[in-house]
This record gives C-alpha cells, sequence and structure tokens, in this order.
C-alpha cells in the first residue's frame, strides 16, 4: 500500500480505506464499508481498473478484506445481515460479493450514479454482479443535530443513521451509529485528513489534490465538511473518515 507522508512530523503510514463493524443484539453484525473483496484480490485485472490501481498500489491480501477480517474475529461472515455504504466507489464496495446474503443500504443518488457510469475508475459492475439485496435512501428526511436530510436505516432502528455528506460523490453519505454513549459517524470520503475538521482546517497537501481530483461538486463537498465540522466542535459527535491513517491510530486497540 502506498505510504504518505505527515505534514505534522508523525512519521509516514500506509494509506487505508477502513471499514468498522457493530455488533446489535437483534440485527446480527453490521458492517459498515465494505472495502475490496476476494474476487479483487484474486483477479485484480479483471475486477480493478488498471491506472486506479498503479496509482493507490493496494495491499491484495485476502487477510485484508472484510469477510476475512471478520472471521478472524471470531464471528461467522452469515451473521452480517447488513452493510452500510458511504458510496460505491471500487474502494469501499469491492466486498460485496464476499456477502451476498446481507442488504446492502446506500444513497438512491449514488447507486443511480454507479449503475449508469460503470465500468470506470471508480465504479465497478463486478462487485454487483451477485444482485446485492440493495436497500435505497433518497435525500429527503429528518433533521439531526443541524444536518437536514437524515435516514434512519431500515431494519435498524433509530441507533443507525444514513447522513447526507455529498459532493465526493452525488450520492455519498455518513453512517452514524449510537453506541449507547456517543454518536460515531464513519464519514467516508467526506474528507481525507483529520485536520480538515479542525475550526481553522488543514488539509494534507497530497490527500487534498487526491480529494480535489475526485469530487463531483466542489462546493457541496466544503458544505459537507462544514457540516462535520459542527457536527464535531457544536454536538460532540466522534467523526472518522475512511483514509486517514493516522485518525484511524486512535481507535485502533
Amino acid at each position: 500500500m502506498r505510504e504518505i507522508e505527515s505534514p505534522a512530523g508523525q512519521p509516514a503510514a500506509p494509506a487505508v480505506c477502513h471499514a468498522l463493524l457493530v455488533e446489535t443484539p437483534a440485527s446480527g453484525l453490521v458492517l459498515v464499508e465494505a472495502g475490496l473483496g476476494l474476487d479483487d484480490v484474486a483477479k485484480p485485472q479483471e475486477m480493478l481498473e488498471r491506472e486506479w490501481a498503479e496509482l493507490v498500489e493496494p495491499l491484495l491480501s485476502p487477510d485484508e478484506t472484510a469477510v476475512r477480517q471478520v472471521a478472524a474475529l471470531g464471528y461467522d461472515p452469515l451473521d452480517v445481515r447488513h452493510i452500510v455504504l458511504t458510496h460505491l466507489d471500487v474502494d469501499h464496495s469491492g466486498g460485496l460479493p464476499d456477502f451476498p446474503h446481507a442488504q446492502v443500504h446506500v444513497m438512491a443518488a449514488e447507486l443511480e450514479d454507479a449503475l449508469a457510469q460503470a465500468p470506470n475508475r471508480r465504479y465497478r459492475p463486478g462487485h454487483w454482479a451477485h444482485s446485492p439485496n440493495w436497500v435505497t435512501y433518497p435525500d429527503k428526511g429528518t433533521r439531526w443535530l443541524g444536518v437536514d436530510g437524515v435516514r434512519p436505516l431500515a431494519g435498524l432502528g433509530e441507533d443507525f443513521l444514513l447522513v447526507p455528506l455529498d459532493g465526493h460523490t452525488r450520492g455519498h453519505a455518513g453512517v452514524a451509529v449510537n453506541d449507547g454513549e456517543r454518536w460515531l459517524l464513519h464519514a467516508g470520503d467526506a474528507y481525507f485528513y483529520h485536520g480538515e475538521l479542525d475550526r481553522e482546517p488543514q488539509p494534507h497537501p497530497l490527500m487534498d489534490l487526491v480529494q480535489v481530483s475526485a469530487q463531483v461538486d466542489a462546493e457541496r463537498r466544503l458544505s459537507s465538511q462544514e457540516r462535520l465540522r459542527s457536527l464535531v466542535h457544536d454536538h460532540g459527535v466522534t467523526v472518522f473518515s475512511a483514509h486517514d491513517p493516522w485518525e484511524l491510530s486512535h481507535y485502533i486497540r
């Protein structure tokens, strides 16, 4: 995996794209993000776009896939009944075929764009060739901590929310989870570096180039980041992104 230099004097670290696994009392396991999957690892030339793979240099190891990591934790992958995606980019949806029985929750606009645009660098049709059990959500919903359009996830109650954070893609969203004491929010690619959530945002020079090159709407992406700063500083929500290795290190036990 390609290493990234830190502008804050921390050691360089390999790029990440991490998932969140939630154990629920009534709905089995809920996987937030699916990462790359076993098919991507076994058949990268077929499943992944060549230029993307050369740029990102993903670690193509079966042990890094979500299905293998779920099993390594002692769970049965069949107990993953729900997968919630921030968006359908290749590095977030590749593991879907490894959980063909799961319901897959995503914003309707995201699925619409993916089906219309694939195959390209961003969306790979092999990731949904198994006809997932999609559960889609419109961009309308209730107001939550100052954010409009928020939707509780079907079958998961009020402790799982899909939070619109578009701009990186048209249907990008964050996934908020109430752990009983606080709200955690996986923000996906709504930002790439933890300094962007400071009151005075501090982007990462290289990672900012990546997110700007991938955005579909700069104004909406920046507006989404402003919403995240408000959730952090005004409402005490614990927010983390998909690709910041230094941020991830704070949550690894």
